[in-house]
């Protein structure tokens, strides 16, 4: 189980990010965070694995405080928690296989990740996991020639080489079109379903969180406003909506959303 308790970040230059936030994943959820860009998503799912340091409270996974780790103890837990990234994160100069493997780094040494060295069993589990997203035939291509959905799909397998118990999805569709949106939340799902991995993924529209979430969490202003399971988000009244997205919102699918492709 993973537990947010009270959970405050404030940066450098006195923006609030997240005020007082608490709530609980247990293992094996869905979890979207659902909220306007500069609600607090991002940071919230940063402060999970400590990309960004909290300013006040505490995360507690498996019984263990993740915010007073020290940096040994914080590359273990990292290691078991995956990251994908709104705008992909590759090294576009270098192979899908390559950036693939380096979701291994936190298990080798930083020579041999250096050099490219990394153990048979690590390539065949690289390849195993570009299968998994259907990109065996990309495996030698630079990152840089693949389309959008393709290189999510390479982070995506980056991700499963950590042999991850949670994956952070920080707006993994925000850049692509409704086919390709539900086909990286799908890959997300099988991961979900099959390998028991909790996820938490950050979304905007309302059709892709009601298809793909076990439960909900809505910010705004960096304050937790609403929670709620796969049945109570399909049956969000208006005021709800409004209480997350503000009076002059409006709901939006992601049959509007364009994208590449």
């Amino acid at each position: 189980m993973l537990e947010v308790k009270n959970l405050t970040k404030v940066y450098d230059d006195g923006t609030v990010a997240l005020r007082n936030v608490s709530f609980t994943v247990d293992d094996g959820e869905f979890l979207v965070v659902i909220g306007l860009s500069g609600s607090g998503k991002s940071t919230l799912l940063r402060c999970i694995n400590r990309l960004v340091e909290p300013t006040d409270g505490s995360i507690i996974w498996d019984g263990q405080d993740v915010t007073a780790a020290d940096p040994p103890d914080l590359r273990n837990i990292r290691r078991k928690i995956g990251m994908i990234f709104q705008h992909f994160n590759l090294v576009k100069r270098s192979s899908v296989l390559t950036n693939v493997l380096s979701g291994r780094l936190g298990y080798v040494t930083p020579w041999a990740s250096l050099l490219n060295r990394f153990p048979a069993a690590d390539r065949e589990a690289a390849a195993k996991a570009l299968e998994r997203v259907g990109l065996t035939e990309q495996t030698r291509k630079r990152a840089s020639e693949l389309s959008g959905g393709q290189q999510q799909r390479v982070g995506i397998a980056r991700a499963l080489m950590q042999e991850p118990s949670i994956i952070l999805a920080d707006e993994p569709v925000a850049s692509l079109d409704p086919v390709l949106a539900h086909s990286i939340l799908g890959n997300l799902e099988r991961l979900n379903q099959e390998d028991d991995i909790t996820i938490i993924c950050s979304l905007h529209y309302l059709d892709l969180v009601q298809r793909y979430a076990t439960r909900v969490i809505g910010l705004r202003d960096g304050e937790l406003v609403y929670e709620g399971t796969r049945d109570e988000i399909r049956s969000m009244t208006d005021d709800q909506f409004k209480q997350i997205y503000g009076e002059e919102a409006e709901r939006i699918t992601a049959g509007s959303i364009g994208g590449e492709a």
